[in-house]
């Protein structure tokens, strides 16, 4: 069973079409502009320029130290969904992980509502996560919407 402490959403309308927004959240190089954390430093070479279901991006981090995480997208529809699951790009940890980080966008009058979602409810580590980060990683959700919406609406 799925409890709703272990997701987390935030939600913004952006005045923008939804193909516009998917089209930044597909590009992993485009992710330290609207990361309202502070902690993603860029993507790395070998890094794909455009997501699609499957296709594993790794990210460099820095959170006190630096570090890097390897994202595989597990949910994809083109304009619509788009999720991917982190691990540490060292491989270390790997049975500790199975967080989500998803965005859903949905067309509406006026632009189009983008939901962003860390879902830890798979993740064995889940009660430490929620206790520890809930409240900080949903200030930076909503940051990373905003900055989000400032990029789309400076393109458009």
């Amino acid at each position: 069973m799925v409890h709703e402490r272990d997701r987390i959403s935030v939600e913004r309308l952006i005045r923008a079409p939804a193909a516009a927004i998917f089209d930044v959240i597909a590009d992993p190089g485009r992710h330290a502009d609207f990361d309202g954390s502070g902690s993603v430093r860029g993507a790395r070479l070998a890094t794909p320029t455009r997501l699609d279901q499957g296709a594993v991006f790794v990210m460099d981090m820095k959170r006190s130290l630096p570090y890097g995480m390897a994202n595989t997208v597990v949910e994809f529809d083109e304009n619509r969904v788009i999720a991917w699951a982190p691990r540490f790009a060292n491989g270390r940890a790997r049975n500790f992980f199975g967080r989500i980080w998803r965005y859903e966008l949905q067309p509406v009058d006026g632009g189009t509502l983008v939901r962003e979602t860390w879902d830890v409810s798979h993740d064995r580590l889940r009660l430490l996560l929620r206790l520890l980060f809930s409240a900080p990683f949903r200030r930076d959700m909503e940051e990373s919407l905003r900055l989000l919406d400032d990029l789309v609406s400076r393109s458009t």
